[in-house]
C-alpha cells in the first residue's frame, strides 16, 4: 500500500499493510515564512517516512489578523507563546470583532505555505490542514479572558466574535480542501472539564465548532483534536470527523473505550512528552499496547498533541522502529 491507501484503509476501520504513523512539532523562527515553513514540512516527512503530514503552523496564527501581538520567545525552550497585546480589553470590545478576509497577512500567509507543501508532496501522503476552533481563537485573542467574561455573562457579546470567527474559520477551512488538502485537523483547546461547563460548551463551542466541520465536509479526513486533560469526550464523541486526536494514555477515555464509543479512527496512542524526555521503554509499552488493544486496524498511531522541544532525532526515530519490531511479533507471527 502507498500512504494514502494505509491512510484510507485505517479511517474506513480496515486494516492496512502496516500501521500507520505520525506526529509533528512547531517550527519556532521558521514558521511566519511561508516558504521556509512548507520546506522544513516536507523534509520532515521524508526524514521520519510518517504516513501523512499534519501541517505545523505557528500556534498562534489564527489570532494574528484580529490585531494580536505574539511574543514566541519560549517554544525553543520548550514553553509556550504569549499575548503580548490583545484587541479585547474589556467586554464591550467582542462586539467589535469581524471577519477576516482569506488574503489577510497571517491566513494568506498559511494558505500559501499549504499550497507550497501539496505541490512538494505531490499527492504522495495525505496533508492536513490545522484549524483552531473558533472558541479556541477567540480564548487566544481575550489573553485568557474569555471564561471569565462568560461567567459574568457578557454571553451575547462573545456569540457576536464567534460568528465572526467562525464565518473566517469557515472560508479557511473550505478553501484548504479546494486546494487539495485532504481534511483539516480541528483542534479545540477549551472542551476540557477543567476549563468551564459541559453546558457552557455546549452553547459557546459545539455548534460554531460543528458549522466549521460542515464546510470542511468534502475533505476525506477531517480530525477531531480534543486537546488537554479531561475532556469532554460525551459531547465530542459524536463529531462528524474520521478520526478522533486526543491525549490517550493520559487522560481517559481510554484507548479501548475511545474505539467502542466513538466507532471511530483513533489517532494517538503516544504520550508527546515521553518522546520529548526520551523514554523509550514507555514509548515502546505504548506502542505494544496500542497493537495489542487495536489489532492494527482503525487506528493512526501519533501523539496526543505537538511534540515539545527539545527534540531528539534519535528518539524520534525510534517511533517507527519500535512500531515496525512490535507489528512483526504480534501481528505478523
Amino acid at each position: 500500500m502507498n500512504k494514502v491507501e494505509r491512510i484510507k484503509t485505517a479511517l474506513n476501520g480496515g486494516k492496512p499493510d502496516k500501521l500507520p504513523y505520525a506526529f509533528w512539532t512547531h517550527l519556532p523562527g521558521l514558521d511566519l515564512d511561508p516558504e521556509v515553513l512548507a520546506e522544513t514540512t516536507y523534509d520532515f516527512y521524508r526524514k521520519y517516512d510518517i504516513d501523512f503530514i499534519k501541517t505545523m503552523n505557528n500556534g498562534m496564527y489564527s489570532i494574528e489578523d484580529f490585531g494580536c501581538e505574539i511574543d514566541f520567545s519560549e517554544v525553543p525552550k520548550g514553553g509556550v507563546s504569549k499575548i503580548v497585546k490583545t484587541p479585547i480589553q474589556n467586554p464591550e470590545d467582542w462586539q467589535k470583532v469581524k471577519p477576516i478576509a482569506l488574503d489577510s497577512k497571517a491566513l494568506a500567509r498559511e494558505l500559501y505555505s499549504l499550497q507550497l507543501l501539496l505541490d512538494k508532496v505531490n499527492g504522495e501522503a495525505p496533508v492536513i490542514f490545522t484549524v483552531f476552533s473558533p472558541l479556541t481563537t477567540i480564548d487566544k485573542m481575550s489573553g485568557k479572558m474569555l471564561a471569565t467574561h462568560i461567567k459574568d455573562g457578557y454571553g451575547k457579546y462573545i456569540h457576536h466574535a464567534l460568528g465572526a470567527v467562525t464565518e473566517t474559520t469557515c472560508k479557511l477551512a473550505a478553501k484548504a480542501i479546494e486546494m487539495g488538502a485532504a481534511g483539516v485537523f480541528l483542534a479545540t483547546q477549551q472542551s476540557c472539564y477543567d476549563i468551564m461547563s459541559e453546558k457552557e460548551y455546549a452553547e459557546f463551542g459545539v455548534p460554531y465548532d460543528l458549522k466549521v466541520l460542515e464546510y470542511a465536509s468534502a475533505g476525506w479526513f477531517n480530525a477531531i483534536h480534543a486537546h488537554g486533560d479531561n475532556i469532554m469526550f460525551n459531547l465530542l464523541k459524536n463529531y462528524p470527523v474520521h478520526a478522533f486526536n486526543w491525549h490517550a494514555w493520559e487522560t481517559l477515555p481510554g484507548i479501548e473505550e475511545a474505539r467502542d464509543i466513538t466507532g471511530k479512527c483513533l489517532m494517538g496512542g503516544i504520550q508527546r512528552m515521553d518522546i520529548t524526555n526520551c523514554k523509550r521503554n514507555e514509548i515502546h509499552n505504548q506502542i505494544y499496547n496500542c497493537i495489542k488493544v487495536m489489532g492494527g486496524k482503525n487506528q493512526i498511531l501519533t501523539p496526543g498533541c505537538v511534540i515539545r522541544y527539545p527534540l531528539d532525532e534519535e528518539t524520534l526515530m525510534f517511533v517507527k522502529e519500535a512500531k515496525e519490531d512490535i507489528e512483526q511479533r504480534l501481528i505478523c507471527n
